[in-house]
């Protein structure tokens, strides 16, 4: 018995021995492999990868490295800043590998098809990298594999049909790459995945009605891709879903009654499609519904009543529709509700009441519908509000006072293209947080109320096409966070002046004072204080409305002789526009200071003198409107250096001179000079100065008119002898009642255009005989 237990514990002891020398063996072949894969790397000192050392232990000491029984089973080094392809990854030499995540790192080149090598893995992430190629078909022989995440690269081509051989997967995530063609029905094998994503890739073609089949479906994100055709009536089998994500696609057709049926949907996204028909009521069954996103489509009809019972909605956004009919009432029933988009429909009737019991709600977007009546008093219990646009409606009536109390609060109230009268709300209070005010384009009256200095963080005020009646609120200059002022058309009236402050408009990127009475010479001391426009800066901070796309502000603009409606305004366009106004005196030459300006606009004033070289120095004016002045003397020469000038109008003034040629100079018609008769030079006559070829034509040219002349004298003394007999009477009636009246300026005014011509005239012949003598000179 004894014998027989020697034997056995020694037979035990030499395969245990065996077991930890093959273990042991194995362990330092896959190192070694590991070690010749690193030696590949770009970047071999690695400050992460320092401990992968052949004289170190593997599966203790190697960061990312995880064993079992000896065996590498996990390598994980994601954001490890590594720098690699995965061509010589040792697919062979790691047979028990089943967790590989190489994600956030700068892998690039293809993913090899030795991948399907790793039959045992279950985990693969290579997301967020520089990888590029197709998805190999030998990834469907990862039989075991539950999650597969490659999104973020710059995969292309088609998903291979072989991914749906995965029977084990539970998550897939291929988004944000450049997949191509059709989603594979196959992937309707997957009977145990619960996370889709495929959204943002350049995939086509319909949503597989398999994609229904996939009842374990949690979240299903599509968007951001050309998908086209209906969405499949089989999603409204998913009983599980609650990420439904079909936005910016090209699907068309209805959303299906069947999509009521996932009572378990919290999130749903169907917008900037092309969908049409009503909004199923059926939507309102779906009790879970948290956010329900329908806006840019081409949906008609009414809001279904039912939307009210969807108590647990925190966004509504319908905008952007065919919409039409009222508001129902039963939306005052949504209490959870923090952000409601009903703009850029159809919608009619007054703004219901029921809108201020959603206490807790953030943004109101009802702007561009055809909204009337007067503004509900019930708005202003909505103390939360941040943002109230209902601008471009049938609105009317007085801003009510009591909005004080939620102005306070406001960061953004637009109710521009109202029908709105009275005057401005004066209670804007100290500690306010509004951003931007926009009532333009309504009726209202009186002065622009002083309390508006104590909106400190004020950055857009447009009360333009109104009918105030005041003077220049330079008091507005110690907002320093103003980029925008627009007071254009109004009765506004008197010089502008400066407060003497230091502090006057620091921030200020677009200015319109035009359309109405000012006077006096131009604020010398307003331009020298506008320091945002003395540097061209492409980095301005958004407000924070706008970064989350709630709310984007707009004005419109004369720019290149039209009227553009510039969007995102604060970060990309300067303006100064006083044009249709009394100004007087000289263009201050500080002017070509504010090298910002894209557009600058002071036509249709007063202004006198010579046009300031330094304007000049605009490098980035794109549109430059001096037009119907009384300005004189020359061109400077420095306007032909801007490059980017691409509207110009100098017209109706008294300019003379060359016109200055340059590098835009030809794209500018005759029509930017006209009115301005002492002009010369392209394109308003067919030579200028002291160019050989343009001093040809000059003297061609002034032949000519001299011979025109010539024959007009002739003709008209031709023609007074002949009609002499029967003409002598009318003549001398036409002599007489002027010499009678004393109106005397047009038969002066024709002598003193005749006496021009003589003199012109005779100035040419010496001209021409000069360059006659000096070309024989050169001869």
């Amino acid at each position: 018995m004894m014998m027989v237990s020697c034997k056995t514990f020694s037979s035990l002891q030499f395969f245990t021995l065996f077991y930890l020398f093959t273990v042991a063996f194995a362990s330092t072949e896959e190192a070694i492999a590991l070690l010749k894969w690193k030696a590949t790397f770009k970047n071999h000192n690695n400050s992460l990868l320092a401990s992968w050392t052949p004289s170190s232990d593997a599966c203790e000491d190697w960061y990312g490295v995880v064993c079992f029984n000896g065996r590498v089973n996990t390598l994980n080094i994601t954001n490890s800043s590594v720098s690699a392809t995965l061509y010589a990854f040792p697919y062979s030499s790691l047979p028990f590998l089943e967790n590989l995540n190489l994600s956030m790192n700068n892998f690039s080149g293809t993913i090899p098809p030795e991948i399907g090598n790793l039959t045992n893995l279950v985990y693969l992430d290579l997301n967020t990298n520089q990888i590029s190629g197709t998805i190999p078909p030998q990834i469907g022989s990862l039989a075991k594999l539950q999650i597969l995440r490659i999104f973020g690269n710059h995969l292309n081509g088609s998903i291979p049909k072989e991914i749906g051989y995965l029977r084990s997967l539970t998550k897939l995530s291929l988004g944000r790459n450049f997949l191509s063609g059709s989603i594979p029905a196959s992937l309707g094998n997957l009977n145990n995945l619960s996370f889709l994503f495929l959204y943002e890739n350049q995939l086509s073609g319909s949503i597989p009605q398999e994609i229904g089949y996939l009842r374990s479906l949690t979240k299903l994100s599509l968007g951001r891709n050309f998908l086209s055709g209906s969405i499949p009536a089989s999603l409204g089998n998913l009983n599980n879903l609650s990420f439904l994500f079909l936005y910016e696609n090209q699907l068309s057709g209805s959303i299906p009654q069947e999509i009521g049926y996932l009572r378990s949907l919290s999130e749903l996204d169907l917008s900037n499609n092309s969908l049409n028909g009503s909004i199923p009521a059926s939507l309102g069954n779906l009790n879970n519904l948290s956010i329900l996103i329908l806006f840019y489509n081409h949906l008609s009809g009414t809001i279904p009543e039912e939307i009210g019972n969807l108590r647990s909605l925190t966004m509504l956004a319908l905008g952007r529709n065919f919409l039409s009919g009222s508001i129902p009432a039963s939306l005052g029933n949504l209490n959870n509700l923090s952000s409601m988009f009903l703009n850029d429909n159809n919608l009619k009737g007054k703004v219901p009441q029921c809108l201020g019991n959603i206490s807790g709600l953030q943004v109101l977007s009802m702007s561009s519908n055809s909204f009337s009546g007067e503004l509900p008093s019930s708005i202003s219990n909505l103390t939360s509000l941040q943002i109230l646009d209902l601008g471009r409606n049938n609105l009317e009536g007085v801003i009510p006072q009591c909005f004080g109390n939620i102005i306070s609060g406001l960061q953004v109230f637009d109710v521009q293209n109202n029908k709105l009268s009275g005057t401005l709300p004066t209670n804007f209070s100290i500690g306010s947080s509004l951003i931007s005010l926009n009532l333009h384009g309504n009726e209202l009256e009186g002065r622009i109320p002083r309390s508006l200095s104590n909106c400190k963080k004020l950055q857009v005020l447009d009360l333009g096409d109104n009918h105030l009646n005041d003077t220049f609120p330079m008091w507005l200059g110690a907002l320093t966070e103003l980029r925008v002022l627009r007071l254009t058309s109004n009765k506004l009236h008197g010089p502008i002046r400066s407060s003497g402050t230091e502090i006057m408009f620091p921030d200020l990127r677009i200015i319109d004072l035009s359309c109405n009475a000012f006077s006096e010479d131009l604020p010398t001391n307003l331009f020298q204080h506008l320091k945002g426009m003395r540097t061209i800066d492409q980095t301005v901070e958004e407000p924070s409305y706008e970064a989350d796309g709630y709310y984007q502000d707009s004005v419109v603009v004369v720019s290149k002789g039209l009227k553009l409606e510039v969007v995102r305004i604060l970060s990309l366009y300067t303006v100064i526009d006083l044009s249709n106004n009394k100004f007087e005196g000289h263009i201050p030459g500080v002017l070509g200071d504010l090298i910002a300006i894209r557009v600058l606009n002071l036509s249709h004033n007063r202004l006198q003198g010579h046009i300031p070289p330094s304007l000049g120095s605009l490098s980035v004016v794109e549109s430059l409107d001096l037009s119907f002045n009384q300005l004189s003397g020359e061109i400077p020469q420095q306007l032909a250096s801007l490059t980017y000038l691409e509207f110009l109008n100098l017209s109706h003034n008294y300019l003379q001179g060359c016109i200055p040629q340059g590098p835009q100079s030809h794209t500018f018609e005759s029509n930017s000079y006209e009115g301005n008769d002492g002009l010369r030079g392209f394109p308003v006559s067919k030579g200028c100065g002291n160019d050989p070829v343009s001093e040809t034509n000059y003297t061609v040219s002034a032949l000519d008119n001299q011979e025109s002349n010539s024959e007009f004298l002739n003709d008209f003394w031709k023609a007074a002898l002949m009609g002499y007999g029967s003409g002598i009477c009318i003549g001398l009636s036409i002599i007489y009642f002027m010499i009678s009246t004393g109106n005397m300026k047009w038969l002066a005014r024709i002598i003193e255009e005749l006496e021009h011509k003589i003199i012109m005239r005779r100035r040419k012949k010496r001209q021409s005989q000069r360059n006659y003598r000096r070309r024989d000179n050169r001869f």
